[in-house]
């Protein structure tokens, strides 16, 4: 099959969940590197390619960048607001619906992946799955265990997302496919 990369679209979520997942497994207190990530590479810049997207009449990758990119710069602002004594911290049912909420709206980006690559679909599947783990964690109190694993899962949504960009990168770059991204036949 000989598909043009050309008309691969980048739907894909960022590497900058890396971060706040490397903490959820336990590898680091929240500190300024994530906070720093969420900020810069999770917000501006997500919101940064959204508008880019949009530019080139991508809606779909316009609303995923742009609203992931918003969801880091609320969710950093929620952290500072709170350190910064501007606001109380959310409790773990607040924080259970807001995570809630994104993976209803990541499930229905999912359903858009499936007229998509197969990367981008296990992007936003897991994505999904994380945060629907997240807000149960919050929910129902779950112990370091839980969130260790669920940690895990948030590192593997992330390198899936490194995967699926690089490979569009370098079947763009290269003009074929060095990174097969399973394209979906239409």
């Amino acid at each position: 099959m000989n598909e043009s990369v050309t008309q691969i679209k980048d739907t894909t979520a960022n590497p900058a969940p890396l971060g706040l997942n490397f903490h959820n497994a336990g590898f680091y207190e929240l500190n300024s590197m994530i906070l720093a990530m969420g900020i810069c590479y999770g917000g501006i810049a997500q919101i940064i390619a959204g508008i880019m997207e949009w530019r080139k009449n991508n809606t779909f990758a316009a609303t995923a960048f742009i609203s992931y990119g918003l969801f880091w710069e609320s969710l950093v602002t929620m952290i500072i607001l709170t350190k910064l004594g501007w606001g109380a911290a959310s409790n773990e049912k607040a924080m259970a619906a807001y995570l809630a909420m994104w993976g209803l709206f990541t499930a229905v980006m999912f359903i858009g992946t499936l007229r998509l690559h197969v990367a981008g679909q296990v992007v936003f599947g897991s994505l999904t799955i994380l945060f629907f783990m997240l807000a149960i964690g919050d929910y129902t109190g779950a112990g370091p265990g839980f969130k260790h694993f669920t940690g895990w899962e948030g590192i593997f949504c992330g390198f899936s997302a490194i995967y699926a960009g690089l490979a569009q990168l370098l079947n763009e770059l290269y003009g074929r496919v060095i990174l097969p991204l399973g394209l979906i036949s239409k």
